[in-house]
């Protein structure tokens, strides 16, 4: 039979800049993310098929009905340096996390939590509330407290361990290299030959099995699709659905499924027409989402009816869903007084003593698969008589101009999902200003109550009965319009074996058992 063997080397293009290799500040750039998910491990991990399983735990203990998580640490875990990894150096990361001085993106996370240690290898979280998905919490990469302790906040994103790394996971940091301008060119790390899952129980050799893994850094989509098809590279972070057809026959494609989905999002406060229920029906029956599926994701995705997923916990099947019914539109706007009585092809109600013409601003972002699904979504919505004024900007820009003070009326976005789903931020009443995400500034006090009440229980069946009535109410209340979710697209040579993803909480975990990933083999009698 075929087994791995060490060696080989795989180069892979990411798009952008490192900044800061480390997992308490690495959630804002995808660079940092992706190769702090190499070089660092957390206390779990995610498989291949989006299970939450262990990594630097040996084994767990939950008590007080989910207010304490008792966590015992394997004990032959070294850091890249050589010194062993243990209780201090939880401690240390979860205490750095928490300090406002930090500015760690992960601070919400570990609100109301306090962490203990029992022993050198034993720590014990004690939670002020229950909060169900609190395990997912622990997946974060954890820091050498011997290393960065001496470390001031004000210091900490200088310090140079933010771009030569020194972690515990599957490969180490070598070599940076720089170009003329002083930008990082590319960043090389090599096997951690003394990675804690060295052999399995048979005694058979275990990974990491590829000798070196190389960043090469590139500052547009298009360089680094010009990267790929020079050869420069083997795989690249990302690959957009249309340059599929065509493409290299020696890469393998991962289709790869993650908890996110784009939607109009109605902040009823800003337009009186859509604060008509009858309206927000009326165009989402106007919408045919598979045509923005077929169109603009290249069949690369599906629609999506609810604030939750099919395949990820939750989901329910019996909710309110809303078919393409141009037809139907019509009846539901002429039923509610929507009418072109001046003839100029817009139709308009009289709401109190205004007359409001059903005139719509629609936002999102430039990035060009959402900027395409918006041209189709006013394209349609002309159709039926609606007026679609399409603004486009910088992702940045939308943030910090239009989402932050909850300026605009139909916002198109994302919204990121965990493998854990809690939709709390994106939809209690108490998230509805910034730095909440209740993009619709929706309020409804059973949904209040749903949602506080099912993060509040580990009890899975209770808490999916209480999620399929969440998704009852909003998918009937329509405070938004889902619209459909995207397949990632992860494109590697073929000659990389041993991949084994089909879905994930977030891209950059497609690194979390490069360990088994192999380009040698060898021949072994069985």
């Amino acid at each position: 039979m075929v087994q791995p063997k060490i060696g080989g080397s795989y180069t892979e293009g990411i798009l952008g800049q490192p900044r800061y290799i480390n997992p308490v500040l690495a959630q804002t750039n995808d660079a940092d993310r992706d190769i702090a998910q190499v070089v660092y491990s957390g206390l779990f991990k995610y498989d291949g098929y989006g299970n939450l399983i262990p990594d630097l735990v040996k084994r767990y203990t939950i008590e007080d009905e989910g207010l304490t998580y008792n966590i015992s640490l394997k004990k032959d875990v070294f850091w890249h340096d050589g010194q062993p990894l243990n209780a201090d150096d939880v401690i240390f990361t979860i205490k750095t996390i928490q300090d406002p001085e930090y500015k760690s993106p992960l601070k919400t996370n570990w609100q109301g939590v306090k962490i203990e240690k029992v022993d050198d290898y034993t720590v014990e979280f004690k939670l002020n509330n229950i909060y169900a998905p609190f395990l997912h919490n622990l997946t974060g990469g954890i820091l050498p407290k011997h290393l960065w302790a001496g470390i001031s906040a004000a210091n900490f994103p200088l310090a140079e361990y933010n771009l030569k790394p020194v972690g515990s996971g599957p490969y180490k940091f070598r070599h940076l290299k720089n170009n003329k301008d002083g930008k990082v060119n590319s960043i090389e790390l090599v096997r951690n030959e003394k990675f804690y899952l060295p052999y399995s129980k048979n005694n058979e050799l275990q990974g990491p099995f590829i000798e070196k893994i190389t960043f090469k850094f590139y500052s547009s989509q298009e360089e680094v699709l010009n990267g790929l098809k020079k050869r420069e590279i083997d795989g690249i972070s990302f690959i957009p659905a249309e340059e599929i057809a065509g493409g290299e026959n020696s890469l393998n494609i991962y289709k790869i499924n993650l908890p996110i989905y784009y939607a109009v999002f109605f902040n009823q406060t800003e337009s009186k027409a859509l604060s008509d229920k009858s309206v927000r029906q009326a165009l989402v029956y106007a919408l045919n989402k598979q045509q923005v599926v077929n169109d603009v994701l290249k069949e690369e995705g599906a629609v999506v009816d609810s604030p939750f997923l099919p395949g990820w916990f939750g989901y329910s099947e019996d909710i309110k869903r809303y078919e393409y019914e141009p037809e139907k539109t019509k009846q539901i706007l002429g039923d509610n007084n929507w009418t072109d009585a001046d003839g100029d092809g817009i139709l308009e109600k009289k709401i109190g003593n205004e007359e409001v013409k059903l005139e719509i601003n629609l936002l999102t972002s430039n990035w060009p698969e959402l900027a395409k699904a918006a041209e189709i979504i006013k394209s349609q919505w002309e159709q039926i008589g609606a007026k679609v004024n399409l603004t486009t900007a910088d992702s940045n820009v939308i943030q910090q101009e239009y989402i932050r003070p909850r300026q605009y009326q139909a916002l198109l976005f994302g919204e990121v999902l965990n493998a854990d789903p809690d939709p709390f931020a994106f939809w209690h009443s108490s998230q509805k200003k910034d730095p909440g995400l209740n993009l619709s500034l929706y309020q409804n006090k059973d949904v209040d109550k749903l949602l506080e009440d099912a993060r509040q229980t580990t009890d899975e069946q209770i808490r999916a009965a209480k999620y399929a009535e969440f998704q009852k109410i909003i998918t009937d209340e329509l405070p938004a319009i889902f619209l459909y979710s995207s397949t990632y697209l992860y494109p590697v040579d073929e000659s990389i074996k041993g991949i084994d993803i089909e879905r994930l909480p977030i891209h950059s975990q497609r690194f979390s058992q490069i360990e088994d990933w192999f380009i040698k083999t060898k021949r072994v009698w069985k």
